[in-house]
């Protein structure tokens, strides 16, 4: 199967489709099948649902970065499909394409949710959060 993201007009992500292999052998024909099959001009792209920050998950070739999904932006110039940014203070990988947080995520097993207002990731437990510098 084939996977194709339909995008509005400012290159947004409006929603992915599974296509058949034999509706889309190229991207090229594969765009045609779905803008004739829902009668629009938008501009459909392929994604890969095996590429995730620029690594095919089965050793295949990358496809655009990462799997394209509802509200993620597709940069012509990269590419690339790249998620909607989740807090201010995160830059870009311009490599994976993924947000990352001015602070590394701890790396010691537990769960943790980002702070924004103090840039700092807190200890998650269920529906609790603790600051990790309490515990």
């Amino acid at each position: 199967m084939a996977h194709f993201a339909k995008l509005d007009e400012n290159n947004i992500v409006i929603t992915v489709l599974v296509i058949a292999d034999s509706d889309a052998p190229t991207e090229a024909e594969g765009e045609i099948f779905c803008k004739n099959l829902f009668k629009v001009t938008n501009t459909f792209k392929q994604t890969s649902y095996n590429t995730h920050q620029g690594v095919h998950l089965l050793g295949g070739t990358p496809f655009r970065k990462n799997f394209a999904g509802e509200g993620f932006t597709y940069d012509s110039s990269k590419d690339a499909f790249i998620p909607p940014k989740p807090f201010n203070s995160w830059t870009l990988n311009e490599d994976t394409c993924q947000w990352e947080a001015p602070v590394a995520y701890p790396d010691d097993g537990k769960s943790y949710v980002w702070k924004e207002d103090t840039q700092t990731w807190i200890l998650f437990y269920g529906k609790v959060l603790f600051d990790a510098k309490s515990t």
